[in-house]
């Protein structure tokens, strides 16, 4: 069993608590489940975007503890500030030490997009997901059929979330489902954890123009950042780069700057 295998496996146990704890009637009731929610496509294409997702995460399976010295309120709204298009948080607590507690403390304080990052694999999590702040999910195609796709993605859309599709590989572009907001393609192979940063560069070419595009992982620098930029891509998902700084929120905010001086130029 792969690392891919187990955390769906211990997902699917979580679930099921979550259900006893928290019904859907009590899940459409909260205050986030009935508040408007924030596009991250149009921040990510809006002109003189950043388009960096900074993402919340600390520690994964692959590099053990990343930063677990902050809380989600002392980073996101410093994301915020530095100028990021949207942020991503965690919510798989065995595996990323993350918690949906997470992100719910951190909605009321920030005015960006928030991305629930989880292994979605049930109609209950969307639902969740809308009630505890979220403003797009992930669907992972390495955990899903093409049909869970389309369901999910139709699933999240009545709840006025978006979607981002991740991707690893040609095999799984039969997921693609014309509904989902954006397509990510994440360099690290899921069931190895290695990274290769050219993945989403060999995949640009075959998705054309229809999806805001995200590169996910392995962005350390601004030339790669600008590299896949030039190869159609409009959002950047970054997070080990910034969390496993001392101080998270100035790592992005001199990325930014720097990102920034060299749009410039």
């Amino acid at each position: 069993m792969n690392i891919l295998d187990k955390i769906v496996a211990q997902k699917k146990i979580e679930i099921e608590i979550s259900k006893q704890q928290h019904n859907i009637a009590h899940l459409e009731k909260t205050s986030f489940f009935i508040r408007p929610t924030f596009s991250l496509t149009e921040r990510i294409t809006q002109t003189n975007s950043s388009g960096i997702i900074a993402e919340f995460k600390k520690k994964s399976p692959s590099k053990g503890i990343i930063n677990d010295n902050f809380s989600s309120l002392d980073i996101v709204p410093q994301y915020e500030q530095a100028g990021v298009a949207g942020s991503s948080v965690l919510t798989d607590e065995m595996f990323f030490g993350g918690s949906k507690q997470d992100l719910s403390n951190v909605r009321d304080s920030v005015n960006i997009p928030l991305l629930r990052k989880d292994f979605m694999i049930d109609e209950y999590q969307f639902v969740e997901a809308k009630a505890i702040g979220a403003d797009v999910v992930l669907l992972i195609a390495a955990i899903l059929s093409p049909q869970q796709v389309k369901q999910f993605t139709d699933l999240a859309k009545s709840l006025n979330l978006q979607v981002l599709l991740e991707l690893h590989d040609e095999q799984e572009l039969n997921h693609v489902y014309h509904k989902v907001d954006m397509i990510g393609i994440n360099n690290r192979n899921l069931k190895t954890f290695e990274v290769d940063i050219e993945q989403s560069i060999r995949m640009a070419n075959t998705l054309g123009n229809d999806f805001v595009k995200v590169a996910e992982s392995g962005i350390s620098n601004i030339e790669t950042l600008l590299h896949f930029r030039k190869n159609g891509f409009q959002g950047f998902l970054i997070g080990e780069n910034f969390m496993k700084n001392e101080q998270p929120g100035l790592a992005c905010k001199e990325f930014i700057e720097l990102l920034r001086s060299r749009n410039a130029d």
